[in-house]
């Protein structure tokens, strides 16, 4: 565990030598506060307008017209932002001419692999943080549900986890940062561009689609929906990525 968490502190650290993680997060947080204000603003001009629409007033609430559209949006942006999150870590690597020197270390290809997945995790962790204070806001001037909040953020990370999980895998299986990073995205971009396709799948492609894709278990999440599906799909999803990198470097020490 000692050398997991020495791998982890210094990936970590990695991040912040280079502009990357300063990008990042500026970058994140710049959008995700630019769509809170905006739909924050929308928000506002329906309130008005539900005063000569008192039907309309009854349709009008937080989650709906806050909590789901920004999260949802937030998480098509980490689809973006991961893969150039995760696209050094085994790449970089590789270019450099240190990986050969890790792969001889004492230290074992699952050490090494969680300890890079839980470096970039933290990152993500960190850049979801600066996020906290919406639903602080929401919470005091308004009513939101507190189990919607707290089973949305459940579900942003566990999908963080699996995106994560697959750009290392992509990361390690290349020596180009840039080729990671477009394969992660092209990856990513596949499970997002399944749940359109599953409208005209048929009655079972749409359930094998729907399962797939990582965008519908999240909409359970922003519903307040809690269920073992959605987080089973995701950590085993995560998992999975997690094993194949695993395997990626395991060959890599044996040529």
């Amino acid at each position: 565990m000692k050398r997991i968490f020495y791998l982890i502190s210094k990936e970590f650290r990695s991040y912040f030598y280079s502009p990357i993680a300063y990008v990042l997060i500026a970058f994140f947080t710049f959008l995700s506060g630019y769509m809170f204000f905006n739909i924050c603003k929308a928000y506002m001009i329906q309130m008005l307008m539900s005063a000569r629409y008192p039907w309309f007033a009854e349709r009008l609430n937080l989650t709906d017209f806050i909590i789901r559209p920004l999260y949802g949006n937030l998480s098509v942006i980490l689809m973006l932002l991961v893969p150039i999150m995760t696209m050094r870590l085994f790449a970089e690597e590789k270019r450099q001419g240190t990986s050969e020197l890790l792969y001889t270390s004492p230290i074992s290809s699952m050490e090494i692999t969680v300890g890079k997945f839980l470096s970039a995790f933290l990152l993500f962790l960190v850049m979801i943080a600066f996020t906290l204070p919406f639903p602080i806001i929401l919470l005091k001037y308004g009513n939101p549900e507190k189990g919607v909040i707290i089973s949305t953020y459940l579900g942003l990370i566990l999908m963080g986890a699996s995106f994560i999980s697959l750009g290392t895998f992509a990361s390690a299986i290349t020596e180009n940062q840039v080729i990671a990073a477009v394969v992660s995205f092209s990856m990513l971009l596949i499970f997002w561009l399944i749940g359109w396709a599953s409208q005209a799948a048929g009655e079972i492609g749409e359930k094998v689609f729907s399962y797939l894709s990582f965008f519908e278990h999240f909409n359970n999440f922003t519903k307040g929906l809690i269920d073992t599906r959605d987080i089973t799909y995701y950590l085993s999803f995560t998992i999975f990525g997690v094993f194949l990198t695993y395997m990626t470097i395991e060959s890599s020490r044996w040529r």
